[in-house]
């Protein structure tokens, strides 16, 4: 693989509805204009169960940066916002971490949050995040499946990632999600 391929991999799509936070993702990983594997799992669970987080770019460089969420949540006590604010700081002026190419989708019971390299911790006002070559389909479907319907959380986020599925060609509808429990 030359160092100008891509490796495209992913939808990630996550909200926040009536108790519930769900974070989903196709399986599909894509370098340059081969699919390479068809069900990735691009979801992790973290911190006792208490959080959600999703992947996408390069997915050694996610893998390092889930990693130190990880360490953060647990150096912070399970501090959801501190930590992401810590990573993305740590992210934007280490020498290391901030070549590295990757957006992390993060959720726990009450607050969704989109990390990047940048030094950005999103939270979008509508709750809805997004991330990857999909994120911008499956968020429009999203946002008019909440608005427009009475589905819950993890049926938004399944029938939103299949309409990414139909329009994006790094997207595919080998899907994973994940859930929460505001009462577990």
């Amino acid at each position: 693989m030359s160092n100008t391929q891509k490796i495209r991999s992913t939808t990630v799509l996550g909200l926040i509805r009536n108790g519930k936070a769900v974070l989903g993702a196709d399986g599909q990983v894509t370098v340059g204009q081969t699919v390479m594997k068809h069900q990735s799992r691009k979801i992790r669970h973290m911190y006792h169960g208490n959080v959600l987080v999703g992947f996408a770019g390069s997915a050694a460089d996610a893998f390092t940066l889930s990693e130190k969420f990880e360490s953060k949540l647990e150096e912070f006590r399970g501090n959801f916002e501190r930590a992401a604010v810590e990573l993305a700081r740590e992210w934007r002026t280490d020498k290391y971490l901030h070549r590295l190419e990757a957006l992390l989708a993060v959720l726990n019971k009450d607050k969704a949050l989109i990390i990047s390299g940048s030094g950005d911790v999103i939270e979008p006002d509508d709750g809805i995040v997004a991330i990857g070559s999909g994120g911008s389909y499956a968020l429009a479907a999203a946002r008019m499946l909440v608005k427009h319907s009475d589905l819950d959380a993890r049926d938004i986020v399944e029938e939103a990632l299949k309409t990414a599925a139909e329009i994006c060609i790094y997207t595919n509808s080998n899907i994973v999600i994940e859930e929460l429990d505001q009462h577990d």
